[in-house]
């Protein structure tokens, strides 16, 4: 069992409003089908971002603001809309992903996901289906509205699901000290572990782009305190442009590139 989000820096152009990378998107869905010629028995619970869908509807309708319903709804619009374009992209590619809508039952609680149906994602699982989820929106008991990322979905599944691997699959090729594509000093950290974390912490920088979840070091963050709760999962952090990046970390047990988070 392994969980692959789909970065939105990665299958969006983050600079530009509601932009998808098609052809990154279709290049991924071969990946995840030779993946899954190679090894039959591989299952795999698929998410990704908003990118340039959610997060720049977010900004431009002020999401978050008291009582803003009009800015809530359009942010679920349009995650939804680049799900669409990710679940047809990957059905074209013959792989069979059952788009599931987070914010139809999601409930959090302070910016904590508290509930999620998890039966229709099993019940995929049983039938070899590649559920797919995807950064949304979600209400929320105290603060009314709250977004539900990716992380925090896969978080709030992974002690369900069991899964062994934690792939995050973006733009760059792991965890750098700084803004790779703003700093060509910037190193590659190969590894995180909560005794390291704190160290390494006021050295990471967010996301290029818009991004309202916090960018990088909320994934990170969020990432090792999943280990934490779950110490037989090891993340991976790795760049989805790389050739056959994802297919390799989708099949090779001992794979090691881009960064690892483990406990």
């Amino acid at each position: 069992m392994i969980f692959l989000k789909l970065g939105g820096s990665a299958i969006t152009d983050k600079t530009r409003e509601a932009t998808a990378q098609q052809n990154v998107i279709r290049r991924i869905a071969a990946q995840v089908k030779q993946a899954r010629d190679t090894q039959p028995a591989l299952s795999i619970l698929l998410g990704h971002g908003s990118g340039s869908f959610g997060h720049f509807a977010a900004k431009k309708f002020g999401y978050g603001q008291s009582n803003n319903w009009r800015a809530y709804a359009e942010t679920s619009a349009a995650a939804a809309r680049l799900n669409r374009i990710v679940t047809d992209a990957f059905l074209a590619e013959n792989v069979s992903v059952v788009a599931m809508q987070p914010s139809a039952s999601a409930c959090c609680r302070d910016g904590q996901l508290v509930e999620l149906a998890v039966e229709p994602i099993r019940t995929a699982l049983a039938h070899n289906l590649i559920p797919l989820v995807y950064g949304d929106v979600a209400f929320d008991e105290v603060r009314g509205m709250s977004i539900a990322s990716t992380e925090i979905i896969f978080s709030y599944l992974a002690p369900i699901l069991k899964p062994s691997r934690i792939i995050l699959a973006g733009i760059v090729d792991g965890v750098f000290t700084g803004d790779p594509l703003k700093d060509s000093s910037a190193q590659l950290i190969h590894e995180i572990a909560p005794r390291n974390f704190p160290d390494i912490e006021s050295q990471l920088s967010g996301s290029h782009g818009v991004d309202v979840t916090g960018g990088m070091i909320a994934k990170v963050k969020s990432m090792v305190a999943l280990v934490q709760r779950e110490p037989t999962i090891h993340v991976h952090i790795i760049s989805a442009l790389r050739e056959g990046m994802i297919e390799r970390a989708l099949t090779q047990e001992d794979f090691s590139e881009g960064t690892i988070i483990h406990a």
